[in-house]
């Protein structure tokens, strides 16, 4: 049995009426640690517990850890996840909910992430965040799933940071006989190192990141995600932190769903019409419905209220 649950596929009233489409939505945000991240991370971890790894190491205090921690504690393996001194009380809560070890090192991600790297030795599997095949190859169930359904959809909605949705998303397209079809991805202003890679047609590093959607803060993305880019149908589209955290309102009050403004980013493409334009064409959008392990209703209170001063 696969860590990750199948998730609902439902069609958004609310959305399909605002956009004159028919919106599908996939609703990994129930997934049980919270966010699409454990088709991935459980594919990738039960191939290192098969190959006889011991322990398993991560270095996210967002969603990855949280599928890293779930994935170790339902197979009965240690975990240890490296968080950047950014990372929530909440989120640190979370991780050792799930029996995780805690280490808090470093101000931002890639140092937390070295360190991170240092503990890995013979008998412990290194789970990346988002660049790695086996995490790939996971998340392409979310697409196996919807073909099997039978739903007919002409392209997918969905969020970057890292690159490894867009990865999955790319692999279970193309083993579905989908590949023609275009992805629509989302970036916020401050962590879009996905479209500026695709504007400079040259793979960029974003001198930092500024976003307050912090699973959106990989400074450069995964080469696979840029190769993507050069090789397929792919539209980049770019909204504020103002409209990912509108999105996540919006998206509460129609769905009873609360997702993070990574996801929010995703939503905004269909929320704020100065972004519909991205959806020429399509008849049936598919919305990879995220998910966001961390979130809560006072913190997305507190991301507005910052956004207010």
């Amino acid at each position: 049995m696969p860590l990750h649950n199948d998730t609902p596929l439902v069609a958004s009233r609310p959305l399909s009426l605002r956009t004159g489409r028919t919106v599908w939505l996939k609703l990994d945000a129930l997934q049980v640690p919270g966010s699409f991240k454990i088709r991935g991370v459980g594919a990738a971890c039960e191939a290192h517990a098969r190959a006889g790894a011991k322990r398993f190491v991560s270095s996210s205090g967002g969603n990855a850890g949280m599928a890293v921690a779930y994935a170790g504690r339902m197979l009965g393996i240690p975990v240890t996840v490296v968080v950047p001194e950014t990372a929530t009380d909440h989120a640190k809560r979370l991780l050792g909910q799930d029996g995780a070890e805690v280490i808090v090192h470093g101000a931002a991600w890639a140092e937390a992430n070295a360190l991170a790297q240092g503990l890995v030795d013979e008998n412990t599997a290194f789970i990346h965040p988002f660049d790695d095949p086996l995490l790939w190859q996971g998340h392409a169930t979310l697409i196996d799933e919807v073909a099997a359904s039978g739903v007919a959809f002409d392209g997918v909605v969905l969020c970057v940071g890292g690159g490894g949705l867009l990865a999955g998303v790319a692999e279970g397209l193309e083993r579905n006989g989908l590949s023609a079809l275009p992805i629509l991805t989302a970036e916020t202003e401050g962590a879009a190192s996905l479209a500026a890679s695709v504007e400079a047609k040259r793979h960029v590093s974003l001198p930092k990141v500024t976003s307050i959607a912090t699973s959106l803060g990989a400074a450069r993305v995964a080469d696979h995600a840029f190769a993507l880019s050069q090789s397929r149908p792919i539209r980049c589209g770019v909204v504020s932190d103002r409209e990912a955290l509108d999105a996540c309102e919006r998206f509460l009050d129609d769905h009873r769903i609360l997702v993070e403004p990574a996801c929010g980013a995703t939503l905004a493409l269909l929320y704020e019409e100065r972004h519909r334009p991205l959806l020429d064409g399509l008849e049936a959008p598919l919305v990879v419905v995220c998910g966001g392990a961390t979130v809560t209703v006072p913190k997305l209170a507190e991301w507005q209220a910052s956004l207010a001063a």
